[in-house]
């Protein structure tokens, strides 16, 4: 694996774990973002953490990561609701930063970037 590679894998597993744990740390940003239709927001949140704190895990060992891409990959499908509720609720205060419509609509296709580095380490 070229040092590339290898520096990407770090940088994703440590998203991953930093972004799973925050869903325990910091509740309440995330919760807000939950739209009201779904049901069971706190519930949510902890599953969302559990499962980003768990792909980022199974990110570290090559006999694991083909499945961690794919639940990845899904997990990211699976947010886009609360993207496009983040576009909706626009603006807000999340934690100190202020997220306008633009910033929000800039998050939604990151989503899209998102998938394709997990995806860029399908055969690692």
């Amino acid at each position: 694996m070229s040092k590339l590679k290898k520096t990407s894998l770090f940088l994703l597993i440590a998203l991953y774990l930093v972004g799973g744990t925050n869903h325990f740390a910091n509740p309440n940003g995330y919760l807000k973002l939950i739209p009201p239709y779904l049901p069971f927001p706190k519930l949510l949140n902890l599953l969302a953490g559990f499962f980003e704190l768990l792909f980022g895990l199974m990110l570290i060992f090559k006999t694991t990561r083909k499945y961690a891409v794919c639940g990845i990959v899904l997990m990211l499908v699976a947010f886009v609701p609360a993207h496009i509720y983040m576009i909706q609720i626009a603006p807000f205060m999340l934690g100190k930063w202020l997220v306008t419509k633009i910033v929000a609509w800039i998050r939604l296709p990151l989503q899209g970037v998102l998938i394709a580095w997990a995806l860029w380490h399908w055969e690692d």
